[in-house]
């Protein structure tokens, strides 16, 4: 069975085991890129809790790189699934090569603009006089391979959609590896601190880019980046941007986010509560990163079917990817409100840090067991294209909800108003979420019927 009629027609579980399986590993281990750094760097002798707080302070500037590779990799990612259940190879080429373009030049772009103003953005983001240094010598390495970062990333999208989501896990698994191989050893034995752990990364995200490009130029891979469709097409530009945009969004508005905290933090807790953030951030993506990968698993399945007109699928698909959404969060929660000093102390074992971060927490993560849910269901959206619903489902619990709550809480709890606030967006979010999905698999179950009343016509 080849991989057209294999979306089409394997059964749904099998189906979305093969494609999210991978995806989950490769997205765990992907995490293990910023976590392993954070956790060496947490334990640097002396200077651990301002090391870690200064590369916690880059956190906004990592997640504005992220969300550009999210906008064209996720973006061309969601039109190839589509274009090919549409059977038009062609187009589905043409947006890749595109999307190889368009990494390249927001690469540069970023590479540029950072190196200028990165004494000024890091002061923005919250960083004192103490954790300057540490945040300049970390984010300074990542600013010079951006382009590596973004090609790795980026493109990675578009492999999982052509078939082979084993082959998306291993670029990750290999640029995960060597990052986690390489970090004690320019961290500790090259006597390179913060430095050496954004190297490590660096070199570990140019391996990955190797893997990337070889897989669509001379791999085995259905489409192909050809040079003849590198101009860009500003139909296919923005018909990537368009589906691009809501996770772009989603990743921008949680920048923004960080920086509210951030400022917010060193005012009613200090330094080791803009770690201790670092350090919940970095668990929560433990957890969240495997819904993650169930959606990129999802999204191909979704797309496909979609396009093809087969809408029990598609529903069915969303309730197996839910449900296992579901089961994630609510271990993280479990973990979260059971062992969270054991957590805290894998990344610093200052008794302070500890002790604001255990409440932090616990408290942040409150509504940790429905986050699956509204996660999967806005992907839902994006995955058949609807991209201004899917951003605004994004942008609910990112900035609509969220800011206000970071900016309101914090003037009546203090450092307790930061983190209810990550609970009550959750919570507020996931109740909106409900009632636009579930009228939408309504409306599905309709457009099903008239389908197959027209084809009886």
């Amino acid at each position: 069975m080849n991989h057209q009629n294999k979306l089409g027609e394997e059964k749904v579980f099998k189906l979305l085991l093969e494609f999210s399986v991978p995806a989950i590993i490769g997205m765990v281990v992907n995490t293990l890129y910023n976590i392993i750094d954070r956790m060496y760097i947490g334990h640097i002798p002396e200077v651990g809790n301002l090391a870690i707080t200064g590369v916690s302070i880059t956190m906004p500037i990592m997640t504005i790189m992220l969300a550009f590779g999210m906008l064209v990799g996720i973006g061309t990612s969601a039109k190839i699934s589509l274009k090919l259940g549409q059977n038009d190879k062609e187009s589905a080429e043409k947006h890749l090569s595109n999307a190889f373009t368009l990494l390249i030049i927001i690469s540069i772009l970023i590479t540029i603009f950072g190196l200028l103003f990165m004494d000024k953005l890091l002061a923005i983001f919250g960083a004192s006089e103490q954790t300057l240094v540490f945040a300049r010598e970390y984010i300074e390495v990542i600013f010079i391979g951006t382009i590596f970062n973004m090609l790795s990333f980026g493109l990675n999208h578009s492999i999982r959609s052509d078939g082979n989501p084993k082959i998306a896990m291993c670029s990750m698994l290999i640029g995960a590896i060597t990052n986690i191989v390489l970090d004690p050893i320019f961290i500790f034995t090259f006597n390179m601190g913060v430095r050496g752990g954004a190297i490590a990364t660096v070199i570990s995200q140019i391996v990955t880019t190797i893997w990337v490009l070889y897989y669509f130029i001379k791999g085995k891979s259905v489409l192909k980046i050809r040079k003849k469709y590198l101009k860009l097409d500003k139909t296919i530009v923005l018909s990537i941007f368009a589906i691009g945009i809501s996770p772009f969004s989603m990743q921008i508005a949680q920048s923004v986010v960080q920086v509210i905290a951030n400022n917010s933090l060193r005012k009613y807790g200090g330094d080791n509560a803009i770690g201790a953030m670092g350090i919940i951030s970095s668990i929560s993506m433990i957890f969240l990163m495997p819904v993650f990968g169930i959606n990129q698993g999802s999204q191909p399945i979704i797309g496909f079917n979609y396009g093809a007109k087969k809408y029990k699928r598609v529903k069915e698909t969303v309730k197996y990817a839910v449900s296992a959404a579901t089961v994630l969060t609510v271990t993280g929660f479990l973990a979260v409100q059971l062992i969270p000093n054991v957590l805290i102390s894998m990344f610093n074992s200052d008794p302070d840090l500890i002790n604001i971060g255990v409440r932090g927490l616990r408290v942040y993560l409150m509504m940790f067991p429905i986050l699956g849910f509204q996660i999967v269901s806005s992907n839902f959206f994006q995955s058949i294209g609807k991209a201004k619903i899917s951003m605004f489902l994004s942008l609910l619990r990112q900035v609509i909800i969220l800011i206000p709550c970071m900016i309101i809480l914090p003037m009546r709890f203090e450092l307790l108003g930061v983190w209810m606030s990550g609970a009550v967006s959750d919570l507020v979010a996931a109740i909106i979420t409900g009632t636009i999905f579930f009228k939408a698999m309504r409306n599905l179950k309709e457009k099903k019927e008239l389908d197959i009343q027209k084809a009886y016509r």
